[in-house]
């Protein structure tokens, strides 16, 4: 059964889509097979591993509503193991369409149950918003994984998604977890960031990842040459954090299954 991560959090810049590619490519070097699905209109998920919103190939959107056709949307990327579900600017009228569906937060879901088995980890890149694409994806997943910006805002959004969270748990996915809050855009020489590190310790003593993601130049030079920062520069600092961040990932499931 693949561990099914969603990586959200409704506000944006906070390295969401920078996390779900590089941890995704990082656990596909790891030989982890991976499948990357980008939930997001705006595409940059799929633009950052080289697939371009603008293609005429089948994605997210055209399959939603045939799930028999789900694999016809999946491509393997130019890193071995790890395969994309890219997304359209479509997706923005999916919104609108699946308002009045019976149903309508488990279309995702009945997609990607029909691929699970072929695959380790699935990944789902969110929308900054709380719409019904983003609670698609949480009702699809098991756990969520969340980025957090080290800045003075962070906490307050970290608090609305955890609510909207803990209501699909509730109503939508009894099976959803939290694997952990991850911290990212990190600068240690400032000092309200190591602040908001020391607030974050606080407030999730045993969700937060050991590990941090520095602000790098070469995470963020790498999408535009529709890279993971592990092929675009893998001795970069960024790059080298998002492999510690797969190996701690990879150990928090191994000791959830010896519990």
């Amino acid at each position: 059964m693949a561990k099914r991560i969603v990586v959200a959090n409704q506000k944006g810049g906070v390295g969401k889509t920078t996390t779900s590619i590089n941890l995704a490519a990082s656990l596909a070097v790891m030989e982890k097979k991976v499948l990357l699905v980008d939930c997001d209109p705006q595409g940059n998920c799929s633009s950052g591993l080289g697939f371009y919103p603008g293609d005429s190939r089948e994605n997210v959107y055209s399959v939603l509503f045939q799930p028999e056709r789900v694999k016809d949307a999946i491509f393997q990327t130019d890193i071995p193991f790890l395969s994309l579900m890219p997304a359209s600017q479509d997706l923005v009228g999916a919104e609108i369409e699946l308002i009045d569906k019976m149903g309508r937060e488990y279309y995702l879901r009945e997609l990607i149950d029909r691929v699970e088995d072929e695959y380790e980890y699935i990944i789902f890149d969110c929308p900054p918003s709380l719409g019904l694409l983003t609670v698609n994806a949480l009702c699809a997943a098991r756990e969520l994984l969340v980025p957090l910006q080290t800045e003075y805002y962070a906490l307050e959004g970290v608090a609305q998604l955890l609510m909207t969270f803990e209501l699909v748990k509730k109503r939508l996915n009894p099976d959803m977890t939290v694997l952990g809050v991850v911290l990212t855009m990190y600068d240690r020489r400032n000092r309200l960031a190591r602040q908001v590190k020391n607030e974050v310790r606080k407030a999730f003593p045993d969700s937060l990842f050991e590990t941090i993601i520095p602000r790098n130049v070469r995470l963020s030079e790498a999408p535009s040459f529709g890279k993971p920062a592990i092929s675009y520069d893998a001795k970069s600092n960024g790059a080298k954090a998002y492999i510690s961040l797969a190996q701690e990932v990879v150990k928090r499931h191994a000791a959830m299954e010896v519990d």
